[in-house]
């Protein structure tokens, strides 16, 4: 079985108060985008499960990799056998664009159809939520707001037909943790599901990724990426997650090419916004 595992951005990200268990409550939402991977597995001939990967490098081992995991949580709840299992990584990796949740929750959603597990949905987004916070929007793969540690989703109607986005990947590692450790929490007085209703050339100062603030202070050549895609006619731009990946969504009338072309140094994709993957 093929799967073509997709990206994802988040419009605003509200970090709110420090929960019991040592996250952070959040608000964002979760928008797919057609950036995407390639997943493969086949059913093994030996009794080992094997992870082979190509493209951008993932430094882990094979217990560690994430779509391994999804693999030994689905064999462990349907005892499905070992599997062969090829992962190509396109999505650029720790760069808030949720690549690694996604390939974890494409294989379990393949995993379920393939071996006719007869897992809900809903099952397997209580599944996901085990191997990282935002897998579980993966299952789904709707735009939705999510709460709780973005667990937690509700989906929205928001319809951006008529913009592209452009991503900007300068290729900095943000690491979470800091990115966490470091990050100003504090509850809004408009929510995002009510902000969203504005027009798109009305979100710029009022949507906001709180993990700017640090990372852009940080690592200024980020920061100048947005301000960047904004002066090229970005309707609006943010970083994504924690980062390092920034968009800008655009007109879809706007020479994206030209603006592409503009960050030939750093890695870009553009491709339209309509929440359709």
């Amino acid at each position: 079985m093929i799967l073509y595992p997709n990206a994802k951005i988040n419009l605003g990200l509200q970090v709110l108060e420090r929960r019991y268990d040592g996250f952070h409550n959040l608000e964002t939402v979760f928008i797919p985008i057609g950036l995407s991977d390639i997943l493969e597995f086949i059913k093994s001939k030996g009794n080992n499960t094997n992870i082979t990967v190509s493209g951008l490098k993932i430094d882990s081992d094979q217990d560690e990799n994430i779509v391994f995991q999804a693999w030994q949580l689905m064999h462990n709840r349907f005892n499905i056998p070992a599997i062969d299992i090829y992962l190509h990584k396109i999505i650029p990796v720790g760069a808030g664009l949720g690549g690694g949740s996604s390939d974890a929750a494409f294989m379990l959603k393949g995993l379920n159809n393939y071996f006719e597990c007869g897992a809900s949905d809903s099952d397997l987004e209580n599944i996901a939520c085990k191997l990282g916070s935002d897998c579980a929007f993966f299952i789904r793969n709707m735009a939705a707001i999510g709460t709780g540690r973005g667990d937690v989703l509700e989906p929205i109607d928001l319809s951006l037909v008529g913009y592209r986005i452009l991503l900007v990947n300068p290729g900095i590692f943000i690491s979470t943790r800091e990115a966490y450790a470091n990050v100003k929490s504090f509850r809004r007085e408009e929510s995002l599901k009510s902000l969203l209703k504005r027009p798109v050339s009305g979100w710029q100062h009022m949507i906001i990724n709180d993990f700017e603030e640090f990372v852009f202070k940080k690592y200024p050549e980020i920061g100048n990426i947005k301000y960047k895609l904004i002066d090229a006619g970005a309707a609006y731009a943010a970083m994504s997650g924690s980062g390092s990946t920034v968009y800008g969504i655009f007109d879809q009338n706007a020479k994206l090419d030209q603006v592409a072309a503009y960050f030939s140094q750093y890695y870009t994709w553009q491709g339209p916004a309509n929440n359709i993957v």
